[in-house]
């Protein structure tokens, strides 16, 4: 059986809020009579997670994900419910677990602002109590690999988004922790830059046995490097399971790109969901692998073709097809 590296039982967390409405009247009288309500973040949750998988948590704002992260972390206290990180009960915090984990929130320094990276490593090396000579060693190592030795000594707030985040990523990794927590790691990097952070996160983490939980809005992040995908709605688990089982849930579409030499003569019937009007010089739409057999046949006899692609669903439209179902399942159960 494989090594647990985290474990939670009936885990979940609420956030009691001010419910407040606009209005100077209404504000002078919740001085005398507050409301509150209860906010649900993240639902009674079990979960178990192996040594070395690098699990993909993705989900709308709000689902949920940060507030696992946070937990698992021990940033937060639960509201109910039990977790065991690395046999450790996170939110205690003991310096054992300090010392064997990393947090990475892409949206929040964890460097020191005003200094170089180099001279944040340094106060790093005396934080975690490392070797001094092999850490130094370890920073030039996966600077080199994330090419950016050459702005080491250059103070944080003068670097670009990418370059901070590949600084930020070192930090995280100085102490060789045995989990990570990536939380939006590649967020506002352009396509160099996330190409750069994947890549790197695939050549140094992916299997050597370091236990990594990604959050992130963009697909390719989860679709590359994820092992299993964790699916968020509403506070709760809403998927658990490989990326390639995900795709194959939902129904099979294909995209159908297709330019015309000549304009079309007549309109053309494919199905119910797709007629193309006369005159037209183009089609792009979705339709099942049944009606694109057909499509083409009866496209191919009506006109001749300049262009044509045929392209796979994306991840992300596949998720966001699962999450509006999941919603309209949620309010459906609420009003019942």
């Amino acid at each position: 059986m494989d090594e647990i590296a985290i474990q939670t039982t009936q885990l979940s967390r609420s956030y009691k809020t001010f419910k407040k409405e606009t209005g100077f009247l209404n504000s002078f009288k919740t001085f005398f009579s507050k409301k509150f309500e209860i906010k649900q973040a993240l639902l009674p949750t079990d979960l178990i997670i192996p040594k070395g998988q690098i699990v993909g948590l993705v989900g709308a704002n709000g689902a949920g994900k940060t507030t696992l992260l946070k937990l698992l972390s021990g940033l937060i206290f639960p509201s109910s419910g039990e977790a065991s990180v690395l046999g450790f009960t996170p939110w205690e915090r003991p310096n054992a677990f300090l010392k064997q984990i990393s947090l990475l929130l892409g949206q929040k320094n964890q460097l020191w602002w005003d200094i170089s990276a180099k001279d944040s490593f340094h106060l790093l090396i005396t934080i975690y109590d490392l070797n001094k000579t092999e850490t130094l060693k370890r920073v030039d190592e996966l600077a080199n690999r994330l090419d950016c030795m050459h702005v080491l000594n250059i103070p944080l707030r003068r670097l670009s988004l990418g370059e901070r985040m590949k600084m930020e990523l070192i930090g995280a990794l100085l102490h060789t922790p045995k989990i990570l927590f990536l939380d939006e790691p590649t967020i506002g990097l352009d396509v160099v830059a996330q190409t750069n952070i994947r890549q790197f996160i695939l050549e140094e983490l992916k299997g050597t046995g370091v236990t990594v939980i990604l959050t992130s809005h963009y697909m390719d992040d989860i679709a590359l490097l994820a092992d299993r995908l964790l699916l968020m709605s509403h506070g709760a688990i809403a998927y658990d399971g490989t990326v390639e089982h995900f795709m194959s849930l939902t129904p099979s579409t294909k995209r159908l790109v297709t330019d015309f030499i000549t304009p079309l003569e007549n309109e053309v019937f494919i199905s119910s969901n797709l007629k193309i009007p006369k005159g037209s010089l183009s089609v792009d739409h979705s339709l099942s692998s049944t009606e694109l057999f057909e499509a083409l046949k009866i496209i191919t006899s009506q006109t001749l073709i300049r262009d044509l692609k045929i392209e796979e669903p994306d991840f992300e439209d596949v998720i966001r097809i699962f999450l509006e179902k999941e919603s309209s399942l949620h309010k459906a159960r609420n009003f019942h």
